[in-house]
């Protein structure tokens, strides 16, 4: 069965992050897809920042997903601040929905104190919350990503039958006009599948995330009611935002 898109540049990046540097024929020969179809592959990567290609292969230069607390660390103010304000918008009571991310933990660590229920597919984020007395905690199997620690793919949608929410809290790689990305085809599944079981969708992104794509398409803008960002965005991407529908929250940092 050929490989699916996304699937297949996944598979590419994977294989370019993992050995830093691959030749054209080494990723014909480990993907079984034709040379032409590889370099459009490339061509792609190159153009969204995660790869650069070079004389007869390509070098990794993205975001590797190795090290959490590395990601966490990046734009690690903007995150707070931006966390905090979730925390505001969640009353007491609710039932909230979390999503892998470093952001997303970030969140987590705000709510802490509140009486709620959280569902998430994030092991950080039950590590996080596992002993707090005031937080009903519900987690979500399946695949667990070795270099997230997040549970993904078939098991983990599955796991998302008869959930409802009156909140999702969701990261992203990317924004564009195109809508929000992320750098993993099953991460972007199992966020679909959350959303469909939330009243209200929130996106939280740091300022940098806008006019970036990443490798895999999540949904277009108009499938999300609330941005939480910090004020380094620009004015014409919060008429964007606002002209999909989306209700925008700019969160100034100190």
């Amino acid at each position: 069965m050929p490989m699916l898109l996304d699937e297949r540049r996944q598979n590419i990046l994977h294989v370019v992050e993992q050995k830093g540097f691959v030749s054209l024929q080494e990723l014909v020969d480990a993907i079984g897809s034709s040379e032409s179809t590889i370099r459009r592959d490339l061509e792609f990567l190159d153009n969204i920042g995660q790869i650069r290609r070079t004389r007869g292969g390509a070098s990794y230069i993205g975001d590797s997903l190795t090290a959490l607390e590395e990601r966490r660390t990046k734009s690690y103010p903007q995150k707070q601040h931006i966390a905090k304000a979730v925390a505001e918008f969640i009353q007491s009571g609710e039932t909230v929905l979390l999503d892998g991310g470093t952001t997303t933990l970030e969140v987590a660590r705000q709510l802490i104190g509140k009486q709620l229920q959280v569902v998430t597919n994030s092991m950080p984020i039950v590590n996080l919350l596992i002993n707090q007395p005031s937080i009903e905690l519900i987690v979500i199997g399946g695949y667990l990503y070795p270099k997230t620690g997040v549970a993904l793919g078939a098991m983990a949608t599955s796991a998302l039958d008869g959930i409802h929410a009156r909140r999702l809290v969701m990261s992203v790689g990317g924004v564009n006009e195109m809508g929000l990305y992320n750098s993993n085809s099953l991460l972007v599944e199992t966020e679909r599948k959350m959303m469909e079981c939330a009243e209200e969708v929130i996106a939280v992104c740091d300022s940098s995330k806008f006019g970036h794509s990443a490798l895999a398409h999540l949904c277009p803008l108009k499938a999300v009611h609330h941005a939480v960002v910090d004020d380094g965005i620009s004015d014409e991407w919060q008429e964007i935002l606002k002209s999909h529908g989306v209700q925008v929250t700019v969160v100034q940092v100190e």
